[in-house]
């Protein structure tokens, strides 16, 4: 069976909702449900339990997790062979995201992704990135202290049991992210990575191709190629597209003029960012600025 990846566009992240132990005598099996409407993660902590999603079946055994989907079937596909002891958690999410076979899966339909995201998180103007999840995973010790921790804040004061809670579910998932991604071309995400820090450092100034291979010291061919696989798109695209996020928060926290927040975006021209602007987004800045404040300074 492929390794199928949940993937996630934030913000907003992933968020916890609610979580409780589950026991089960030897013969039983786990509950049949159906459009639950959250995310299931089931945590095995004793024994062994069989579980189904649609067509796909796991044994999920000692220190194994799963995370069922929202919007499908659950079902026992066995009964249990020992008792056995799960803790779940549910949580959930207002972004969008998709579950395909493999990483490069994901990567291949994330530009996709990260369009109907705009559309279904009401961020149409912030940053976002992708979040890797395994569907199903062998915990490590680090990913399993941290889920022991998570259920010793139950002696926590519900003031503070919520807030850390939610700290460290968030916690739980980046590192299940990370350690996602250490299985796949870490190189390349490593130099994407770099690649999109250093652009969003710069991007006010003029960013060439030779600057980003004396800054990183790899060929350009081979950073865009990395940028290609990692975010969908060249060093130059992404900086465009930066560049195009940021003029979106100076035109509604602003007033300033088309050419100062060209400007501070690292246009050089208040014509050029127009341009760009309206052939990315469908709308010239001035309309974008309008649909937000009523006031299409010029």
């Amino acid at each position: 069976m492929k390794p199928q990846i949940l993937h996630f566009i934030a913000p907003p992240i992933p968020y916890f909702l609610d979580c409780g132990n589950a026991f089960y005598s030897e013969g039983e099996r786990h509950i049949s449900r159906s459009n639950i409407g959250t995310f299931d993660l089931i945590v095995v902590t004793k024994g062994a339990i069989s579980i189904g999603e649609g067509s796909h079946e796991w044994v999920v055994k000692q220190r194994e997790a799963v995370i069922l989907r929202p919007d499908l079937h659950h079902y026992g596909t066995a009964p249990c062979e020992q008792e056995t002891e799960i803790i779940w958690i549910h949580f959930h999410t207002y972004g969008a995201w998709g579950e395909y076979e493999d990483m490069n899966a994901c990567l291949e339909n994330q530009t996709i992704l990260i369009e109907n995201h705009k559309k279904s998180a009401f961020l149409n103007h912030a940053e976002v990135n992708s979040i890797f999840i395994p569907k199903f995973t062998k915990l490590t010790q680090k990913s399993f202290e941290i889920l022991e921790y998570f259920f010793q804040l139950e002696q926590e004061s519900r003031s503070l049991r919520n807030w850390r809670k939610q700290n460290t579910f968030q916690l739980f998932m980046q590192h299940i992210n990370r350690e996602l991604i250490t299985t796949t071309d870490m190189t390349a995400f490593h130099l994407a990575e770099k690649v999109e820090v250093f652009i969003r450092q710069n991007y006010t100034k003029k960013i060439s191709n030779a600057m980003l291979q004396e800054q990183l010291n790899y060929h350009p061919n081979y950073l865009a190629k990395c940028m290609l696989k990692v975010f969908g798109m060249t060093p130059n695209d992404y900086l465009l597209q930066y560049r195009i996020e940021q003029s979106k928060k100076l035109l509604i926290q602003t007033e300033w003029s088309m050419t100062r927040v060209a400007e501070e975006c690292g246009f050089q021209h208040a014509s050029y960012f127009s341009y760009c602007f309206s052939n990315k987004e469908g709308i010239s800045p001035l309309n974008f600025r309008k649909n937000f404040t009523g006031k299409p300074n010029q």
